[in-house]
This record gives structure tokens, C-alpha cells and sequence, in this order.
């Protein structure tokens, strides 16, 4: 399958054709439209003489291709996707898509009406360990869920640089909850089932290098049907590291989850009720993912899927038009809860 890549110079544009890498013999990129004002910085010499293009019209006149990934800006993605869509090219988009669920909205009625197959990069979902996690809940084994409690901290601004494009309004629209937080509260209506009914946020800056968007914050989320969901994280750290963890209570067991636990895919640590002397408590580690590129083996699962949906023309893959959009949802209910200082309701989710 010839592949177009949208975005070279993004930050997890290197990464993401180090993983299309795995499917030699499968995909193989055949142009580029760099994006990003023509940067090409991180561009692997074996692709150097590759054609680019200005523009997705560009593209389509000069190149034969059935697919493409985006991993454009918020401000520029949804219009390439839109266009790629109407022409019946297959999308991986990288997350969130694009800034609002009201510039979203274009793109779930373009997918939808060309039947392309389309994903977008919130992986988790191909987790070993957040599936185990949704088998849990779907089986009644935790009892009655009572809360999520979510938290994912990672580098601060300053790794970047405050003048990176993430943290330009014009480009990206939101900050870490539009550009790091996605992943948590994507994989939080996958893992629950359901949705939310009421968000009280607090976004804003607090660390110490100033930004014109958010750099983190806290959220309360009124699950439906009883329960509670809060998440905490931000741009915080003070080098290139992250902490990536969840805890779900239910009436009869509890787990905690770390992503990041070293020497590991991940860890579950289970706990259970202790009917008589033995208390039923248990440790899962998944093994540690050596697969090259962004994501690793959940992300090679991703793609994949997308690749079996081309084949098949099966349209129920994991990171449908609707899930991207239902959390743009969410992180619009979030900033405006933040803005204005109050509990949002609202009914978002699948």
C-alpha cells in the first residue's frame, strides 16, 4: 500500500515512520507534504528523495497513493483530512485531531460518507494491560466501580521551549489536556463504557515558565450510572521524564495500574477481598515492549487494525471518527468548566 505522511517535522513524525518501518513489504511511503512551514529536519536520509508537496491539492495531482497519515497541527489537519477523506483515502490521524469537536465535526462526516478506514493514534487502546482493565469491568470483576482516579505528569515547557508550535493558540488551540491528557480520557471511556454526565475542571499554568496555554490542571468526572473520574497531570517535570498511572475502586476489588513501571510493558497490581486468611491479591507484569517506533507494540496493533479494515472493509476498528470526537467533547466540557468556574453537565462518551 503506497502511503503519503503529512507532517514531517512533528514531534512524533520520525517516530511514527520508524514504526511503519515494522510493515516493509506492506506500506511504503511514496510522498510528503512537509507542513509546518516546509521543515524537514528530522527526515530519515532514505526518504530524502522522495517527492513533497506544498498542499494536499498538490499531492493529489502529482501522487499515486491510497493512504496517509496526518499528523498536522489542529489548525491544519482537519482541512488535509477532509480533502484526503473526500477522495476516498484511508487515515491514521494523529491525535486529537484537531482543536474543537466543532472543527471535528467535518472531518467524522467526511469519514463517514467516503467509507474510508480510519484511525487515530490514542493506542491505548491496544494495551494489553487497559484491555485486561476493560475485561475487568465488563465482568463485573471489580464490583461496583466507584472511581478512576487517573494521574500522567511529564516534562515541563521549558524541554520544548515555550515557542514551540504546542503551545501556540493559533496552532493547537489547547495545551496539555488538547495534546497529552487525550490519551488518559480516551482510553477512560474505553475501559469504562461510559459517559460522562458532569465535569468540574481547573485548568491553567502552574509551573514556572509562562505559556499562552495550559500547562495542566485537575478534573471531577460524574460518570453515568454512579461513580466518579478524576484525572491530575501536567507539564511538571523538570527533565524528559513521565509518570503514567491509574487506580480503579471498585466494591469488591481495587487495581493499580503504572504504564511506565521500568524493566516492564506495564504492571496490575490487584487487590481483592480477603474472605478468610488469604487475602486475594495479585501482581501482573506485562513483558517488556522492545518493537521499534512511536507506541510500540499497541501502535503496531493500531496499524494493523487500520490495515485489516482497508483489506476487509470493516469499519468497527477501536479509534472510530466518533470516540475521536466524543473526546474533543470532553476537553471542550473541560476548558470550559475551567473558564467559567463551574460544574458543566453534559452526556458525552459512547
Amino acid at each position: 500500500m503506497r502511503l503519503a505522511f503529512l507532517g514531517i517535522d512533528h514531534p512524533h513524525g520520525a517516530h511514527w515512520r520508524q514504526m511503519l518501518a515494522n510493515f516493509a513489504g506492506e506500506i511504503e511511503i511514496v510522498a510528503f507534504v512537509p507542513g509546518f512551514g516546509g521543515g524537514s529536519a528530522s527526515l530519515e536520509e532514505r526518504y530524502a528523495q522522495l517527492p513533497r508537496f506544498a498542499t494536499v491539492k498538490e499531492l493529489l495531482a502529482g501522487a499515486q497513493f491510497e493512504a496517509a497519515i496526518v499528523c498536522l497541527s489542529n489548525r491544519d489537519g482537519p482541512a488535509a483530512m477532509i480533502e484526503l477523506a473526500r477522495v476516498g483515502k484511508h487515515i491514521v490521524a494523529e491525535k486529537p485531531v484537531a482543536a474543537t469537536a466543532a472543527d471535528a465535526r467535518p472531518v467524522v462526516e467526511a469519514v463517514e460518507a467516503s467509507g474510508i478506514a480510519f484511525q487515530t493514534g490514542y493506542m491505548w487502546r491496544y494495551d494489553d494491560l487497559v484491555n485486561r482493565l476493560k475485561r475487568m469491568v465488563e465482568q463485573g470483576a471489580l464490583g461496583q466501580l466507584i472511581s478512576l482516579e487517573m494521574t500522567f505528569v511529564t516534562s515541563d515547557i521549558a524541554r520544548r521551549g515555550a515557542d514551540h508550535y504546542l503551545f501556540d493558540p493559533a496552532a493547537s488551540g489547547g495545551g496539555f489536556f488538547s495534546w497529552l491528557a487525550c490519551h488518559f480520557l480516551d482510553a477512560m471511556f474505553y475501559v469504562t463504557g461510559r459517559k460522562v454526565v458532569g465535569v468540574t475542571a481547573r485548568t491553567g499554568v502552574f509551573g514556572a515558565v509562562p505559556t499562552a496555554l495550559e500547562d495542566g490542571g485537575g478534573v471531577i468526572m460524574d460518570l453515568e450510572g454512579g461513580g466518579l473520574a478524576t484525572f491530575l497531570g501536567g507539564y511538571w517535570l523538570p527533565r524528559w521524564a513521565g509518570e503514567s498511572k491509574w487506580a480503579l475502586r471498585g466494591s469488591q476489588r481495587w487495581v493499580h495500574w503504572d504504564a511506565n513501571r521500568k524493566g516492564t510493558g506495564g504492571v496490575l497490581e490487584i487487590h481483592g477481598p480477603q474472605p478468610q486468611w488469604h487475602a486475594m491479591d495479585d501482581t501482573f507484569a506485562a513483558p517488556e515492549d522492545k518493537t521499534p517506533g512511536y507506541g510500540g507494540q499497541k501502535n503496531l496493533r493500531l496499524i494493523q487494525d487500520w490495515l485489516d479494515c482497508i483489506r476487509t472493509g470493516r469499519r468497527d476498528n477501536r479509534n472510530g471518527p466518533l470516540s475521536m470526537l466524543a473526546t474533543l467533547e470532553l476537553i471542550n466540557a473541560i476548558y470550559q468548566s475551567s473558564r467559567e468556574g463551574r460544574r458543566i453537565e453534559c452526556r458525552i462518551g459512547p
